[in-house]
């Protein structure tokens, strides 16, 4: 049933001309500075570090599974933090919001979803990586072929690009109210969904089906990977075999967890519990800080890319010394 104040998008013009507003942090006026000129450095070095990591891989001539995902995540990550951050320093450098139109709200969110679900399922591949190199070491070589390797990759980016284009298309044909405020500092589905004038829970079923896609999925097949892991680690009597083993999921378990920590906390749960403010905070943290620390605990702890590092700063020593 229509609702008082709702925009009916009935024709392709109407669509084609609404602009939203992003709020982003005009509450925050005292501190826009101290924050744009943070996540300004963040975002750069996020950037450049994330840059160098894929570069790196790329440039080395036999690469690991391991290290083919890892170079695909450095790629996630790079577009993940292009699409998001440039908006929020705007936000942020601008006192009154930031407009956004109909079309790049909706290629904003698209993107923003794909890349984040590509990420869930990336994280998947690489337990199912671990599981196999602990649980099979002697069938790892053969197992992670190559081909199954560009397979499993492929697989995540489309699979998360069609989910999120189909999540994407379900929020959009939404009616939405006179006021296009969207209180966030990018196009965020809770944020969006807000905005629509319904007073059912039907339009959260599409996000909820999102969810159990991108996010239930992926963490049912991971639990199932470290469950077989944890029972492998537990055969062997050696300590530092155990040690040894364990160290070289650390890295994944971390990043896995920091994940699926905001994920869960931002979009499992029902609309009425949305609270602006409190989003924002977590998303800004979610978007610009967790890359970073994503960044920082595959460099540090991955000896592999360390390596591949330094022997990327040698060559470049020796080629200024030429």
């Amino acid at each position: 049933m229509p609702c008082e104040g709702c925009m009916e998008r009935d024709n392709v013009s109407t669509g084609a001309t609404m602009e939203f507003l992003l709020l982003g942090f005009s509450e925050l006026l005292h501190l826009r500075v101290l924050l744009f000129l943070i996540f300004l450095i963040v975002h750069l070095v996020t950037l450049a570090g994330n840059m160098m990591i894929f570069m790196a891989v790329v440039m080395e001539s036999s690469r690991p599974p391991m290290l083919f995902f890892l170079c695909q995540l450095s790629a996630i990550e790079l577009c993940y933090t292009l699409v998001i951050v440039p908006k929020a320093l705007l936000s942020l450098a601008v006192v009154d919001g930031c407009t956004i139109s109909f079309l790049g709200c909706a290629t904003q969110m698209h993107l923003f979803v794909a890349l984040g679900g590509a990420e869930c399922f990336l994280l998947a591949a690489m337990s199912y990586d671990r599981y196999v190199a602990i649980c099979q070491p002697l069938r790892y070589t053969a197992v992670m072929s190559e081909g199954l390797c560009l397979r499993l990759a492929l697989t995540c980016g489309l699979g998360a690009f069609a989910v999120a284009l189909g999540l994407t298309a379900a929020v959009f044909r939404l009616p939405f109210c006179q006021s296009h405020r969207i209180n966030h500092f990018f196009c965020d589905v809770p944020a969006v969904l807000h905005l629509a004038c319904t007073q059912s829970y039907a339009p959260e079923l599409p996000l909820l089906a999102a969810c159990v896609v991108l996010l239930l999925l992926p963490f049912l097949l991971i639990l199932a990977s470290y469950v077989c892991i944890a029972a492998a680690l537990l055969r062997i009597t050696s300590s530092g075999g155990r040690g040894k083993a364990f160290s070289t999921c650390i890295s994944h378990l971390a990043v896995t967890l920091l994940h699926y920590g905001c994920a869960t906390f931002i979009y499992i749960r029902p609309k009425s519990s949305y609270s602006p403010a409190r989003d924002k905070v977590v998303s800004l943290v979610y978007t610009n800080i967790t890359p970073l620390v994503y960044l920082l605990i595959y460099s540090l702890r991955n000896s592999e890319i360390r390596g591949i590092l330094r022997k990327m700063l040698r060559r470049k020593k020796i080629a200024q010394v030429n």
